[in-house]
């Protein structure tokens, strides 16, 4: 019986791979009897036939092998990975099973080899900025020893969502503007950037957090093999770090014992500026220049009214809307609460509108961005600057608008059913109430009609606490 040959794309050819496999199996075509080969271009699957092929049914630990072994860079992959099917399906289902079989041995040898690569990927890849770009775009260099680009991309994806980078290989480019994936043609070392303006700093960073007492050069290298090295802008270091670890070990030694400080979120904040802010443009350029705690985001929403307004709204974290905007409360809860400050006579741009978190935390779901609650953790990271926010403006009154909101401002976790109405935050006179939000999430047109209400209540208690006398607490006669 004569051989057939099986031509499929150079690269990871999954699809190929899967069409050949249905093909084969339903022509009872056994592996000794199939020859594969890699062109640019595939010639065997031009064929009609292909289209009427019926699914393979396999256990979901073989298609799992599959995907992993296809990446491999050996040429004898898809043959191997035939025999395997093949074996699976004649009557050896569980196969994988046997570790001791030579051809269990290699397949899983390969996809291991493949999920190493895919490790040292996601960890060695480094965005630089592109020079000369109007818009802001990243681009990194990575050698991968297997086709891995279109596996890896999902991690990428997840991780710089709201970048817009490409990565080149020597195998292949892969592209995301913020809405797409697309993958082009192989690239050389020179068309990815050298350095950029961060470099400096993480270098610095890395420097100073480098041990010279647990210098184990085999470790770094079996962990950070020194061909990505020339891809690290952190490796430069390296060389100079190692050399001089002895003395620098000698002096920490002689170096009088002192005790660490108290790492608190007040400190980390403080250590961020140089001089510490005296307006919020000032404390607003600290937050933008941190980032995002939790990635995504595609800005800091910052605090928008008067520097001395007399009122402060410190609600949750922005949504979606506020996020492409960067705005607070511009979203469907910000149009809801519009509307009932004009009803309370309250002028918004007279008031000072804030979150207790500053980036928007979210869970991709197709092509919707869904709010996700930030953590108690998350809230507390953020609570110093919602502090000197507060510090700065020094208004007659802050109100917490949700439960979030009153953990930053109290950092404690309290219900606002039992705690609704007037409060102190510290030096600041307070109340409490809901989320506009929460009045949206309401099930039926009464619950909200009836909600809305104590709301408005809430707000004109509000408008009137903000200009009541701070000692006394008495209401001007017009309020009265």
């Amino acid at each position: 019986m004569s051989l057939h040959r099986i031509i499929l794309k150079n690269g990871a050819d999954l699809d190929g791979f899967r069409r050949a496999v249905r093909w084969l199996m339903a022509e009872e075509l056994a592996p000794q009897h199939t020859a594969w080969s890699l062109e640019d271009a595939p010639g065997l699957f031009g064929d009609d036939r292909l289209r009427d092929a019926p699914p393979v049914p396999l256990p979901r630990s073989v298609a799992r092998l599959i995907e992993l072994g296809v990446c491999h860079s050996s040429p004898e992959r898809y043959a191997l990975l035939y025999q395997l099917v093949w074996r699976v399906l004649n009557g050896e289902r569980d196969l994988l099973e046997i570790a001791s079989d030579p051809l269990v041995h290699r397949v899983d040898t390969m996809a291991r080899g493949v999920r190493r690569d895919l490790h040292k990927m996601y960890a060695f890849v480094r965005f630089r900025r592109m020079k000369g770009e109007h818009l802001e775009r990243f681009a990194a260099w990575y050698e991968p020893e297997h086709f891995i680009l279109e596996a890896s991309a999902p991690f990428f994806i997840d991780r710089f969502r709201s970048l817009d980078w490409t990565i080149l290989t020597p195998i292949g480019s892969m592209r995301w503007d913020r809405r797409e994936l697309s993958f082009g043609p192989a690239a050389r070392r020179g068309d990815a950037p050298d350095e950029d303006s961060v470099e400096e700093g993480w270098r610095g960073y890395y420097e100073s957090v480098f041990n010279p007492a647990r210098v184990n050069p085999t470790a770094m290298r079996a962990e950070m093999p020194k061909k990505y090295w020339r891809n690290l802008p952190e490796a430069a270091s390296i060389p100079g770090l190692i050399q001089t670890a002895s003395q620098r070990v000698e002096a920490m030694i002689e170096q009088e014992a002192t005790m660490p400080a108290k790492r608190t979120p007040e400190r980390a904040l403080e250590a961020m500026w140089d001089q510490e802010p005296r307006t919020l443009q000032e404390l607003n350029a600290v937050i933008a220049k941190a980032g995002p705690l939790v990635p995504g985001a595609t800005q800091a929403v910052f605090g928008e009214g008067p520097e001395h307004a007399d009122i402060v709204f410190v609600g949750e974290q922005p949504g979606d809307q506020e996020d492409l905007q960067g705005r607070p409360f511009v979203g469907p809860a910000g149009k809801l609460f519009d509307r009932a400050l004009r009803e309370a006579g309250i002028d918004r741009r007279q008031a000072y509108l804030t979150n207790a978190v500053k980036h928007f935390k979210f869970e991709q779901r197709g092509h919707r961005r869904i709010h996700a609650k930030p953590t108690a953790g998350e809230v507390k990271h953020y609570r110093p600057w919602l502090m000197k926010e507060l510090e700065l403006v020094r208004p007659r009154l802050v109100v917490a608008l949700g439960g979030t909101a009153l953990l930053a401002l109290t950092g404690k976790s309290t219900p606002i059913s039992r705690s609704r109405g007037r409060a102190q935050f510290g030096p600041y006179r307070g109340y409490i109430t809901v989320h506009p939000s929460y009045l949206l999430r309401l099930p039926d047109e009464a619950t909200k009609r009836e909600a809305y209400a104590a709301f408005l209540d809430d707000l004109r208690r509000i408008h009137d606490l903000a200009g009541a006398d701070p000692e006394t607490g008495e209401l001007p006669l017009a309020a009265e």
